[in-house]
């Protein structure tokens, strides 16, 4: 892994990355940390500085480590390793060792968060914001209905803005 510009970010179809391919929020440190598959988030600008936003619900199991840790990584993978992501994406962490079951070798990054050796990008941030969606803050009703009635998995999604502070490339 190393460390490389922000720039390497606008080579990427970060849409796509992120809505097709997926990415796993990672938190904790090398010895103790929980990692989840999620498909919804992006990155942008905002308060001066670049930023990622990712939603995660709070009955996840990696929520308990995103709220432990002011710091947590995303990380992309190749198609190849699409099976990594539908497993911890389908798993808890509560009740299966992700790291054994799928073979992801977990490395610390300089700043000792985690990423992943299979991993091609890994982004490292800092919690800057977090707010709960509410079902009234929803205009378009119709997401609300489609993404949160009756669906098994929990409530309203918890919305953190973290400031990106390093990209590292395999």
């Amino acid at each position: 892994m190393k460390q490389t510009d922000l720039s390497r970010l606008a080579k990427e179809d970060i849409i796509s990355i992120i809505g097709k391919e997926w990415m796993l929020i990672t938190a904790g440190d090398i010895q103790h940390f929980n990692t989840m598959t999620a498909s919804w988030g992006g990155v942008g600008f905002l308060w001066g500085k670049p930023v990622a936003f990712v939603f995660i619900r709070p009955e996840r199991y990696t929520h308990d480590f995103v709220e432990q840790n002011d710091r947590l990584t995303l990380t992309f993978f190749d198609e190849a390793d699409k099976d990594i992501l539908n497993f911890c994406g389908t798993k808890s962490g509560r009740d299966y060792d992700k790291v054994k079951e799928t073979g992801l070798r977990p490395v610390a990054t300089p700043g000792g968060n985690v990423s992943f050796e299979q991993a091609r990008l890994t982004i490292e941030g800092r919690k800057l914001y977090k707010t709960r969606l509410t079902a009234d803050g929803f205009i378009d009703k119709a997401a609300l209905e489609r993404w949160y009635h009756d669906k098994p998995g929990g409530g309203l999604h918890d919305v953190y803005v973290v400031e990106i502070e390093n990209v590292f490339e395999q």
